[in-house]
């Protein structure tokens, strides 16, 4: 629920940056790097210093160094495509169609890991998209950029993946402040790269200094508190349930959208969102729900 809810507040410190002429990359680039000696003065606190126990590539085989390479970059990309569709979309809406990513968990586990895709998962699925259509002519007068909306859907199948790679065995017994290094380490790169390619690294104005702050806020609440709590939370309670209770972020994402942003929503919004926070709810917990249910009933019919 703390790695949700701070995760939703990336509009809140991104979008103020873009107003000032940063661009995406600048921006992510400045949130993985900050983020960085963050997690490492955690680690020295935490005395979690043993070289035997840091998930390098040289440590653990050149396998498990390709994949925690490829969640960092898979995380990295999540990140991209999210605030470029920033560019395109209202913040809000955006990080509610994000939201979709459970379903694209599942449908993943069923093709891939053999899971048993049922009914009641093809239902939903179609419960989302419908949610994601009236998302996208929510604001009653003009349809939401078709390039925005694929952004934030390939921003979800990115964080889908990378739920799925952490989850695997071969990770699980990383802990956590390791595990997150590395994705951060990993996405850096990435970023740092493309700012070399293009040849520009910008920065808030002089004259709007105090946006460093929204900077050092990006680093602190949506990178380095989400990702330990997301990651935590994955390792000890599952990607399901982790999933279910990535509804804060829209949520979030939403309520501080109104309150710091300007921005308003329509009944087509609050229906939208509606549908998919039910659909995403059913897929997660609603096998779970059900049982109960039967046990229920049972007992009641043998009293």
């Amino acid at each position: 629920m703390i790695g949700a809810a701070s995760y939703g507040t990336n509009p809140v410190f991104a979008v103020p940056l873009y107003r000032d002429g940063m661009d995406p990359d600048s921006v992510l680039f400045f949130r993985y790097a900050l983020a960085i000696p963050l997690i490492l003065g955690l680690m020295v606190f935490n005395k979690r210093r043993e070289p035997d126990s840091l998930p390098l590539p040289l440590r653990g085989g050149l396998g498990r160094g390709l994949l925690l390479a490829l969640m960092g970059l898979l995380m990295a990309f999540s990140s991209l495509f999210l605030f470029q569709s920033y560019n395109y979309m209202s913040a809000g809406i955006a990080s509610t169609m994000l939201f979709v990513y459970p379903i694209m968990v599942a449908v993943i586990m069923a093709l891939f890991f053999h899971e048993r895709f049922s009914l009641r998962i093809a239902v939903c699925l179609c419960m989302a998209l419908a949610g994601i259509l009236l998302l996208y002519k929510g604001d009653g007068s003009a349809t939401l950029s078709l390039r925005g909306t694929l952004l934030v859907m390939a921003s979800s199948l990115s964080y889908a993946l990378y739920i799925v790679g952490t989850s695997r065995r071969s990770l699980r017994d990383i802990p956590s402040l390791h595990l997150t290094l590395c994705v951060l380490l990993f996405g850096m790169l990435l970023f740092a790269g493309r700012l070399l390619w293009k040849g520009a690294l910008l920065t808030p104005t002089a004259e709007h200094w105090y946006l460093w702050f929204d900077v050092v806020a990006l680093a602190v609440f949506p990178t380095l508190i989400s990702f330990l709590c997301t990651t935590a939370a994955i390792q000890l309670i599952g990607s399901t349930p982790t999933a279910i209770l990535g509804a804060f972020e829209p949520v979030s994402a939403v309520v501080l959208g109104i309150l710091f942003l300007g921005e308003t929503l329509t009944l087509r919004d609050v229906a939208g969102m509606v549908l998919i926070l039910v659909a995403v709810t059913l897929v997660v917990a609603g096998a779970r729900t059900f049982r109960l249910l039967d046990r229920l009933r049972s007992k009641l019919r043998n009293q």
